[in-house]
């Protein structure tokens, strides 16, 4: 038997493969659509089933009662016309045209043998085996068409004069209101149709609306508001939810602030004695002449971890004020540029080159000096600890309502996996310690990006193109511009190093 070629695809997975493709493709509908769906899914089927049933009954009732009445008219006619034959002789006629039919029927009359057919109708539009078998001596009745249109032909012998009478019956106007009927019938289905839509639509929103209420209130929830709840309802249900989620809320909000206030505490315990030592160093400092190296080696060493401890104390009481929501903002107008100078200046004894914008010179921001030259000074710090020292930093202009601060370095960059994550608490992962030997804790740019959410801008990192290192960027919002501006520098200036 002959195997499979090897390139060959079976049959079976590149199906699995193409339908996993097409689930990943399709955008499933959400559970309000569904609903909707439904709702007029059912009416749909609903009202055309009636409708369906109604047209199938109401149409073969007319169609008997039509058939009913032409067979009565007709065997009146019938008498009628057997009577005057009798007395009339060979006179046909006369009889003929004072016949009264249903419907505008016509007349045929068969007498000895010759046909006769006033109103058009004849002998050749009447049906073969119905001819035969009235001309036998049954009376009989046939649905035929004729010219396009259901005809219905009531055939009686009259034996007595030696006639055979025929009358036909066009049911056009029968026609004509089925047709009418149909067309009410789909009027009212579309009609249900929409209803059930609308139906489906107003019982879909007070349904799930509890659980818009628990979106938006887990929305509030992930912004900061940790006091938000759901209000509490009626239904059985979905208040089995609610009460859940408030539930739920309540123990975060309580861990949550538990945490806070437990790094809150240990910060400001840690505060006496971090100033007893700070005080001690200073008085050793103060005779450092009078000790041996190997002592002056070991107190630059305390000097250093006492430095490191002192600004991790100060970003935990930062982080805390953020969690309490304490956090406030001393708002002024502020030059971007000035800012920028002064604290990069403060930040770093390196020379730094700062590119300013010709459109940026002149922005002014709404913002709390203290922090923003903290978000500088922390990003510059971050640069020389990760990224081998900052290699410049530029103000420019983002269209016409936000400015944007970049630092950028020369280190070995950020994946892009990380780019998210660098900026939350703590986070010291691969990429963030393959970049240097720094030893700060992960919570440098945690503050930036809260300091820069708290003037409503925004902070990420990026690449430099074909160039090693990453790109820092905070943007901030531009409340005007100043009246004058100073000359703008024509390229990068390089910043002395000063110290405050």
């Amino acid at each position: 038997m002959a195997g499979r070629p090897e390139h060959e695809p079976e049959p079976g997975r590149a199906g699995a493969g193409s339908g996993q493709q097409a689930r990943r493709l399709a955008t499933p509908l959400g559970l309000r659509a569904r609903v909707i769906m439904a709702f007029t899914m059912g009416a749909l089927v609903l009202s055309a089933l009636l409708a369906a049933v109604t047209y199938g009954l109401v149409g073969e009732n007319l169609v008997r009662q039509r058939e009913a009445v032409a067979t009565d008219q007709a065997y009146l006619n019938a008498r009628y016309l057997r009577d005057r034959l009798r007395s009339s002789g060979l006179q046909v006629a006369s009889p003929l045209d004072s016949l009264e039919t249903t419907g505008g029927g016509s007349p045929v009359l068969l007498r000895e043998g010759v046909w006769f057919a006033p109103l058009g109708v004849g002998r050749e539009d009447l049906p073969a085996s119905l001819r035969d078998t009235v001309i036998g001596g049954e009376p009989a009745r046939m649905r035929f068409p004729l010219d396009g249109q259901i005809q219905l032909a009531v055939g009686i012998p009259l034996p007595a004069v030696s006639s055979a009478y025929f009358e036909v019956t066009s049911f056009e106007e029968l026609e004509g209101t089925l047709n009418s009927l149909g067309i009410s019938l789909l009027a009212a289905a579309l009609v249900t149709t929409i209803a059930g839509a609308t139906l489906g639509a107003s019982v879909s929103r007070r349904v799930l609306r509890p659980l818009s209420h628990v979106s938006a209130a887990a929305v509030a929830i992930a912004g900061g508001r940790l006091d938000t709840r759901v209000a509490r309802i009626d239904d059985p249900d979905l208040g089995v939810l609610v009460t859940s989620f408030n539930e739920m809320a309540g123990a975060l909000q309580e861990r949550i602030e538990r945490d806070a206030r437990f790094a809150s505490d240990v910060s400001h315990e840690l505060r006496s004695p971090l100033t007893t030592m700070t005080a001690s160093i200073q008085v050793m400092e103060g005779r450092r002449a009078d000790m041996p190296p190997r002592a002056q080696a070991a107190l630059d060493l305390l000097v250093a971890d006492v430095a490191r401890f002192s600004t991790l104390v100060e970003d935990l009481l930062e982080i805390s004020r953020f969690d309490a929501g304490a956090a406030r903002l001393d708002l002024d107008d502020v030059c971007i540029s000035e800012l920028v100078m002064h604290a990069l200046a403060a930040a770093s004894d390196a020379e730094v080159p700062l590119a300013i914008a010709a459109d940026a010179v002149d922005a002014v921001v709404q913002a709390d000096k203290r922090r923003l030259v903290r978000v500088i000074a922390n990003l510059v710090g971050n640069a020389e600890s990760h990224g081998g020292g900052a290699t410049g930093v530029s103000v420019d202009r983002a269209g016409a309502g936000h400015v944007r601060i970049a630092v950028e370095d020369a280190g070995a960059g950020v994946d892009e996996e990380d780019r998210e994550r660098i900026f939350d608490r703590f986070f010291r992962g691969a990429a963030a310690g393959s970049r240097g030997q720094g030893d700060g804790v992960g919570l440098g740019l945690a503050l930036v990006h809260e300091h820069v959410a708290l003037h409503g801008g925004r902070v990420w990192v990026e690449g430099r193109g074909d160039r090693e290192g990453a790109r820092f960027v905070v943007e901030l919002p531009v409340s005007r511009q100043t009246a004058s501006a100073p000359e703008p520098d024509p390229g990068p200036a390089a910043v002395p190093a000063v110290r405050s």
